[in-house]
């Protein structure tokens, strides 16, 4: 634990060095928000009629910038990782009297609180621009935990792709996904304003469930089964991506 922390702390005192990470990470999902509802949002709601309980687009559009929040923390991290990795300082840590574990754990438990805060200054602007949460104490502390949970898998695979990485340029296809992604489900319009192979993408793809269900938690309207398939996807993913970078991170760096 003591091993974890100090690395934890090496983590932090990269991020306060690094102005890039602190925009990428705690600025830039702000100005996305502000975007899509101050630029975007009269254009985008206008498609929604009554399909979405007249709810105005701040209160829909939140769990999707959450969502990419989420995404923006774990390129970063698989860019801080990757660079340890090249520059050979996970190397020089590996001939050290430290645990092993505690490097990948110093960059899962920075990048979570980096996401997480950055998640609530979102959530402060989107008060103050009208958002109104419905739900209750406990819809609150339910997102709270879909979104920790999120931030934690999509954490745990960045650090794999860091890691399996050979450049940060080859970091350049999971930037891309978590980026593009967003774009492709129910984050800024309904599925069901969209057209054709789209729409049925756009119902399936694994990031759809997780932004209905926080959007539920957070505004108090239904789930369904929606949170259940939400927290499957969560957990395979935390699972996919410790167990991936659990191997990388084993392997002899000889090989």
């Amino acid at each position: 634990m003591s091993d974890a922390m100090t690395m934890v702390w090496r983590n932090v005192r990269h991020t306060r060095r690094n102005p890039g990470t602190i925009v990428m990470t705690i600025g830039l999902p702000v100005l996305l928000l502000l975007l899509f509802v101050g630029v975007f949002g009269s254009t985008l709601s206008a498609g929604f009629g009554s399909s979405w309980r007249g709810a105005d687009y701040i209160d829909y559009v939140l769990a999707g910038v959450l969502l990419m929040t989420v995404g923006y923390g774990s390129t970063t991290t698989a860019l801080a990782v990757n660079r340890d990795m090249t520059e050979g300082i996970i190397n020089r840590f590996r001939t050290m009297a430290i645990s092993r574990t505690s490097v990948l754990t110093g960059h899962v438990v920075g990048s979570c609180v980096r996401t997480l805060v950055s998640a609530a200054l979102v959530v402060l602007v989107a008060l103050g621009l009208g958002l109104r949460l419905d739900s209750g104490p406990l819809g609150w502390l339910g997102a709270a935990g879909l979104l920790t949970l999120l931030t934690i898998a999509m954490t745990w695979l960045g650090v794999a792709v860091g890691l399996a990485a050979k450049t940060a340029e080859a970091t350049a296809p999971f930037t891309l996904v978590t980026q593009l992604l967003p774009f492709l489900s129910s984050a800024f319009v309904p599925p069901e304003a969209m057209d054709g192979a789209v729409r049925w993408f756009a119902a399936h793809e694994p990031f759809t469930p997780i932004i209905d269900t926080l959007r539920g938690l957070l505004l108090g309207t239904r789930l369904g089964h929606d949170w259940i398939v939400a927290v499957a996807w969560c957990v395979a993913l935390a699972l996919a991506g410790y167990l991936w970078a659990r191997t990388l991170f084993r392997r002899d760096p000889r090989g």
